[in-house]
């Protein structure tokens, strides 16, 4: 499980989210209570970047919200990633993915992703004890 767990961040972190998300699942359907609940959020985030990378912004919306909250009630986290770093490099993506559904539907997509000056989320491991 743990290589499927390092070859999902490695490939979240070369922004290959829907290879991410695949090797995420692996673990996750494996998994059992907040393990499964924690993974999930990271699969969900994952798909979120995917849908943003091809301009789909209420997918993109509607997964990072879920997978966020998911994340927050994982407490310390699982998997060996620092949680608290990831959360604090997706609260911008957050306020955009809000800010996003309010605005016309006159802007496209395409220009609304262009315009994003925030860099991707990397997940950091938790340094060893």
């Amino acid at each position: 499980m743990e290589s499927s767990i390092s070859e999902g961040i490695q490939l979240f972190n070369t922004q290959k989210f829907f290879e991410a998300h695949e090797a995420l699942e692996i673990v996750w359907l494996q998994a059992r209570g907040e393990q499964k609940t924690f993974l999930h959020g990271l699969i969900q985030v994952a798909a979120a970047f995917h849908h943003f990378t091809r301009d789909n912004l209420p997918g993109f919306r509607s997964l990072l919200e879920k997978g966020l909250r998911k994340l927050e009630k994982s407490g310390e986290g699982w998997g060996g990633i620092q949680l608290a770093d990831l959360l604090d490099q997706l609260q911008p993506w957050r306020e955009l993915a809000r800010q996003v559904g309010a605005l016309p539907p006159s802007r496209g997509p395409q220009e609304i992703r262009r315009s994003v000056l925030l860099p991707f989320p990397r997940i950091a491991p938790a340094p060893r004890e």
